[in-house]
Parts: C-alpha cells; sequence; structure tokens
C-alpha cells in the first residue's frame, strides 16, 4: 500500500512538474515577446510571497524575481490589481523572469485586496498610499540601489501615475492605455461611459476577477435608473455608484486624479495608447502636456506609441486582420527602455523618434516628432442635404464646399427607450473595436451624410472635432457624432466617435439654433480611393455611453424618460461641418 502511495505522489509530482514546464514554454512562446529582445543571460531565483504591513495594518504581498547574479542591477516594479487565478500566476511568473533574466529584479505586488495582499478592493482609492510605502519597504531591501523602473497598463499604468511625482520615485514608467484623468474616461462629453463602467465594475465586484456574461450586462444596460444598473447585472457595487454619481470634477475625482500629474512627474514615461482604447484622448492630451510643460530633460526623453489596440487587445480589421497580441506588444520595448533608463545603454533606435503611430487602413507603423503632426491641415467638411438625411438611404451629403444658400435642416426623433445601438468603439470589454455600422444607418434617427467616392488616398491623423447646429425639444439632451469609412461595396466602419450631453432652451422657446462642438476620439486612418468618408449624427449610441432620459432631472434616478425632436441645420448661417485634421501625401 505504501508503494502504491509513493508511486501516486510520485506520479502526481512528476505531472506538476510536466505542465508547469509545459505552461511555461506556453508563456514564453505566445505571451512573451522574442523578436527584437536581447537574449536572456542569467538563470532566475524566485522568492515567493514577500510581505509587508501598511500602516494601517494592511499586508501587501509580492513575488520578487532576482537575477543569479552577486552584481547589483536595476529593480522594476508592478502593482497588479488582479486576483490570483492560475492564469494570472502564469503571467506573473512570465513576466517577472522575462526581466530577470535579463539582470534586473522584479518585484510584483498585489495591490490592496488583490492577487496576495489583504485588505478591501477599491479600484484607484488606495493605491497613492500603498505606493508610497511600498516604496519605502523598497528602498530598505540590501538588493535595492535606487534605480527603480514602473510598467503596466490601466489601473496598473495608474499605480504608475500616483508616483510619477514621488521623490525619491521611479527614475523611468511605461505606462499603457491609462491617463491622469480617470474622471474623463468615465463621463466623455458629460455622459457616462456606461459600458466600460459596468464592466469593470461587474468583472472586480468580488474577492476574484470574473469576466461578466453578456446576458448580464444587458440586463444592467437595459433598464431604469440608471443608479441600479449594477444591481440589475450583479449586485450593488459601490465603485460603480461612485463613478456615476460624480460627474464634475470634484473632491472624488480630485483625490483619483491629482493635479497635474503630467507636469509634475519626475521621471521619462513611454506612453502606450491604443486607437479603440477609452483613455486616448486624455492619455495624449498627458503626452502634450508633460512635453511642454514638464521638466525639461523628462520632457524630452518622454516616448508615445499609439497602436491599432482596444483595452489590452489588438483590434481586428475589416479583413479579419489583426497586428499580433497586444500582451507582446506591450513588452516588447520594455527591455530597450529600461535598459537605458535603468542601465545607461544607448537609446534604441526603435524609440529614438518622440512618437511612433500606426495609421491603420494603410496599416503601416511612422515615426514622427511630435503630437499632435504639425503639417496637420484641419479641413472642414461641411453637412448638406434636402431635409432627409435620416438613414443611409437619405439625401444627406457631406462635401468641402461650404452652404451658401438656405437648406431645410434635418431632424429626428430621439427615444431613449429606443436608443441607437452601440457597435465597436473605445471602450472597455470585448466589444470594442472596429465593426459594421450598416444595422446603425438603417435607423430614421441616424442622420447620414457621406462624401462622393475619393478620387485619391485622404490620411486624417489627429483630433476629430464635430461643430453643429443644433435645435430640441429637450431641457437636458445628447448629440453624437460617427466618423465612418465606407467601403466600395458599401460595408460601413466606424473610425471614432464622440457625445455631447448639455442643457438648452427647448424649442419653441428658443428661436434661433444652438453651436454645440462634439470632440470625437482622436484616430490615425487612410481613407483610400474610392472610399468614401461618412458622419452619423444622432442623440445616442447605448450602451458606450449611457442614454440621456430628456427630461431635465437627475439622470441616475429617472424612471420616466421621454422622446425628443432634434434638429441639425447647415445652411449659410449655421454651417454644421466635421473638422478633420488631414495629413498631406507626398
Amino acid at each position: 500500500m505504501r508503494v502504491i502511495v509513493r508511486f501516486c505522489s510520485l506520479f502526481a509530482l512528476v505531472v506538476i512538474v510536466v505542465l508547469s514546464s509545459g505552461c511555461e514554454l506556453w508563456v514564453n512562446r505566445f505571451v512573451l515577446p522574442n523578436d527584437n529582445v536581447r537574449s536572456p543571460q542569467y538563470k532566475v531565483d524566485v522568492e515567493r510571497s514577500v510581505a509587508f504591513q501598511t500602516a494601517d495594518g494592511i499586508t501587501l504581498v509580492a513575488d520578487i524575481y532576482r537575477p543569479h547574479t552577486s552584481e547589483v542591477v536595476p529593480t522594476i516594479l508592478v502593482r497588479i490589481p488582479f486576483s490570483a487565478t492560475f492564469k494570472n500566476n502564469l503571467g506573473v511568473d512570465g513576466v517577472g523572469k522575462f526581466w530577470a533574466r535579463r539582470g534586473y529584479n522584479v518585484v510584483i505586488q498585489g495591490t490592496r485586496g488583490r492577487y496576495k495582499s489583504s485588505g478591501m478592493y477599491y479600484p484607484m482609492l488606495y493605491e497613492l498610499q500603498d505606493g508610497i510605502e511600498t516604496l519605502r519597504w523598497l528602498s530598505k531591501q540590501k538588493w535595492f540601489d535606487g534605480r527603480l523602473g514602473m510598467w503596466g497598463g490601466s489601473a496598473f499604468g495608474y499605480t504608475q501615475w500616483v508616483l510619477a511625482d514621488a521623490d525619491p520615485g521611479p527614475k523611468a514608467l511605461m505606462i499603457q492605455i491609462a491617463s491622469t484623468n480617470f474622471r474623463e474616461m468615465f463621463h466623455p462629453g458629460g455622459a457616462f461611459s456606461l459600458e466600460s463602467a459596468l464592466f469593470w465594475a461587474v468583472r472586480s465586484r468580488g474577492e476574484k476577477d470574473e469576466d461578466p456574461s453578456f446576458k448580464d450586462l444587458e440586463r444592467g444596460f437595459n433598464g431604469w435608473p440608471l443608479i441600479e444598473a449594477d444591481n440589475r447585472a450583479a449586485k450593488d457595487i459601490p465603485f460603480f455608484n461612485d463613478w456615476a454619481r460624480h460627474v464634475s470634477a470634484d473632491e472624488y475625482w480630485q483625490s483619483v486624479d491629482g493635479e497635474n500629474r503630467a507636469k509634475t512627474l519626475k521621471a521619462p514615461v513611454l506612453l502606450m495608447a491604443g486607437w479603440s482604447d477609452p483613455f486616448i484622448p486624455t492619455q495624449l492630451r498627458d503626452f502634450e502636456t508633460l512635453k511642454r510643460s514638464a521638466a525639461p530633460h523628462v520632457a524630452a526623453q518622454s516616448r508615445l506609441i499609439i497602436g491599432p489596440w482596444a483595452h489590452a487587445e489588438a483590434v481586428r480589421f475589416p479583413d479579419g486582420s489583426t497586428t499580433g497580441e497586444y500582451r507582446k506588444a506591450s513588452l516588447s520595448p520594455s527591455i530597450a527602455w529600461f535598459d537605458h533608463h535603468l542601465r545607461g545603454e544607448p537609446l534604441d533606435r526603435s524609440l529614438a523618434s518622440p512618437v511612433r503611430l500606426y495609421v491603420m487602413g494603410e496599416n503601416v507603423w511612422r515615426d514622427e516628432q511630435e503630437w499632435p503632426l504639425a503639417r496637420t491641415q484641419y479641413t472642414s467638411f461641411y453637412l448638406h442635404s434636402a431635409g432627409h438625411a435620416n438613414s443611409e438611404t437619405g439625401d444627406g451629403r457631406l462635401t468641402t464646399e461650404s452652404p451658401v444658400e438656405n437648406q431645410l435642416a434635418d431632424s429626428y426623433l430621439y427615444d431613449p427607450r429606443h436608443p441607437v445601438p452601440s457597435r465597436g468603439g473605445a471602450m472597455l470589454g470585448p466589444r470594442a473595436g472596429i465593426f459594421l455600422q450598416n444595422d446603425v444607418e438603417a435607423r430614421s434617427d441616424v442622420l447620414v451624410y457621406s462624401t462622393a467616392p475619393i478620387l485619391q488616398d485622404l490620411e486624417v491623423t489627429g483630433p476629430v472635432s464635430a461643430v453643429l447646429y443644433v435645435t430640441t425639444t429637450a431641457p437636458n439632451t445628447d448629440f453624437t457624432a460617427k466618423l465612418v469609412d465606407v467601403f466600395p461595396d458599401g460595408r460601413a466602419y466606424n473610425v471614432t466617435d464622440g457625445i455631447l450631453r448639455r442643457s438648452y432652451t427647448p424649442i419653441p422657446a428658443q428661436h434661433t439654433s444652438t453651436q454645440i462642438t462634439i470632440h470625437l476620439w482622436p484616430t490615425s486612418m487612410l481613407f483610400r480611393q474610392g472610399h468614401r468618408i461618412r458622419v452619423e449624427i444622432s442623440s445616442s449610441n447605448f450602451p458606450r455611453y449611457d442614454r440621456n432620459p430628456n427630461t431635465g432631472g437627475d439622470i441616475l434616478l429617472e424612471t420616466n424618460p421621454v422622446a425628443a425632436t432634434q434638429t441639425v441645420e447647415h445652411n449659410a448661417m449655421a454651417k454644421s461641418q466635421i473638422i478633420l485634421p488631414v495629413i498631406p501625401r507626398f
């Protein structure tokens, strides 16, 4: 019997070793980058579950990966807000060894209430306090020499921003798909990023992260009042409620976003952004701010990479292709970046230019010297119709010719109970990205304006805005704008979009239109010869954004929405237009 037990135990151990080895091979092949990365040099010593207690009694736990050497080497700190699942453990192990094999101490620490750390998880609430205490703990480790880099995206990109002005603090940062302004990600244009907020909240509501089902999310989206979306989808989630309630830049968001972090950061930062990521507008603004206002050495050495990515996912193009795994792309530049700033190596030529961006449509990477591009020609494309631009079969036209005559305005009925559905866009969750828009454009509550097939390729790279002249029967309502690429066969794909929520003097009390500006997400797209450029105007893009109930009351608590008649004017006195950042092609 003992022989059998020993055999079974030995067999189990062999299975574990084989599985572990197989999993490590899988991570090395499919998660970690292999091309354009210098070869590993060291064996790795691993110390797991290394802990210290914060001033308020929370145990923060880290796994530490160190190269097997007597040399003094730099350190990379990653503070992760993930639960300790088998998949996440594999990822942590793979990433830790990836850097340690190349001569870095690696500290991967769970944030409060996540991975192996104790306490209550509430996104972003404790990261400044815990981050500072982690820096103090690091400074006492005998292997730490002060050369510190940080890496991570999204919520663990945020863990870097809160320490960006610490002194002493990190000497180099690599922040992906995150910005200094989480409020604007949640409340772009005054609306609420419902799908992003609910996906994040439901996924992270418990002790362990669990991807929510579409069925649960749809149950949350499709009901009133808005404040109970979390209850309908799962249960009451305090941080979802806080995100929804705090619309303005009040004390809540000041405690999260801080003040002027892009101006006061003390170390060069490599920012990685995605054209279909919800942080893209504020992340690019961070880059502009730091280049203009940060310390000269920080501004000069910081870099920006903008790729064809959603939130930690590769975007799938209309032909079904992608540019490869986001995880590999997010790790690939890290060795060259940290080698330069922490080890004093020459900067790799792949990071020589201040900006590297991906031009969709052309599907190429290109180096640039600034953002926005200095050679941009902001070009107005004007809305025209005979008053019947409703749907793709209407008479809406888009041209560079300014209207000189009176034209009939376009009107539609916006009913919050039957909103225009979202098809892709820049949001959290698996429904982000590039999708067909033809079913959306078949609706009468969507105004559609299209150019003729363009005669030559036209590149649009930079910030996009729509200036509209509108009237409404609602005291408070939304207007949305979407830029669309129309293929010669009629397939229409989203490029970028935006929304504006505000109060109005409703018709008939107001006799003239109101000029509004909708800021669409920045983009880079080559519209190919023979394609058409299209603009959709409506009042909902749901559930990417929440629905405005049109009542002028408290949107969070409203249960009785009303329909509103929306009108867009385009004539010699009211030149509704979309302004595109056109890049000359030589």
